[in-house]
Parts: structure tokens; sequence; C-alpha cells
């Protein structure tokens, strides 16, 4: 089996809501975490660091916080497994996520919602993996989200 890897940071508001990056890719999982794919001879923590960096001009300090690890099969759109990690990035200021430069290539804007509020912008599957990574937060107990499927929805 051949499988992505990616890794992604979970930033909160100073009231534990959810920061989440708006794609211009397209309309099929609009909202992301900041991250992305892991690039050849890149460990998954190196991977969160750099692309927060590249997607927010946020360099997010070690050490690395562990709170998911998911999982996803391949499907007609993506033929290759997914796994990734999900990094604690803490509680970001209001001066902090107004201050976030995003990469007009990537995404277009920055929003913080409470978590009920994310529920109708994002597919199922997605808005599931975010309330196992918040619960991960809540507890300190990290998530296992082996429900990632291509073609879940």
């Amino acid at each position: 089996m051949k499988a992505t890897g990616f890794a992604c940071v979970l930033f909160t508001d100073e009231r534990d809501r959810p920061v989440q990056l708006r794609s211009v890719y397209g309309a099929t999982h609009p909202w992301h975490l900041p991250g992305g794919t892991m690039d050849p001879g890149e460990r998954p923590w190196q991977t969160a660091v750099r692309e927060c960096r590249e997607e927010t001009g946020i360099t997010v300090e070690g050490p690395p916080r562990l709170l998911a690890a998911v999982f996803g099969l391949p499907g007609e759109e993506w033929p290759y497994s997914t796994m990734g990690m999900v990094f604690d990035g803490g509680r970001l200021t209001g001066a902090r996520i107004r201050g976030i430069v995003l990469d007009p290539e990537e995404h277009d804007e920055v929003r913080v919602l409470s978590l009920p509020r994310w529920r109708p912008l994002m597919p199922p599957r997605d808005f599931e993996r975010l309330t196992a990574v918040m619960e991960a937060r809540r507890t300190g107990v990290a998530a296992y989200f082996d429900t990632w499927d291509w073609e879940r929805e």
C-alpha cells in the first residue's frame, strides 16, 4: 500500500475556538488547519512547522505536542492512503490571529468559530476529524482517527 503523509497544527483563540483557513483549491474540503503534505526527507513535526510558517507566517515552537494520528483509505479522487499527524499549536491572541499572513495562492480567509458553528461549513468527515482533535486537546489524550477516507461522505 502506498500512502502520502501530512502534518498540521491546531490553533485556537483564547476561548478555545478552532482557527481554520479557507482553501482556494475548491469547495470539496474548504476549511483546513494550517499544514500540508510532507516533503521528501521531512519528519512530521518539520512539515507542520514549515507549512504553518508558509501558510500563516507563524513559527510554531516545540516541543511537539501530538493531538491526533489520522488515517484515510484511498479513493477515486486520491489513489493513495493518507496518514497524518495533528499537533497542538496552542492558543493565539486576537492580535496574533489578525496578524496571520495568508499565502493567497493557497488560502483566502482565516476564520475562528465555535465547534458547533463549524459543522455546516465542513464535509462530515472533516468536521468529525476537527471534533476528535478538539476532544484530544480538551482531554490530553491523543486521538486515533482512522475514518478520513476519500470515498466516505
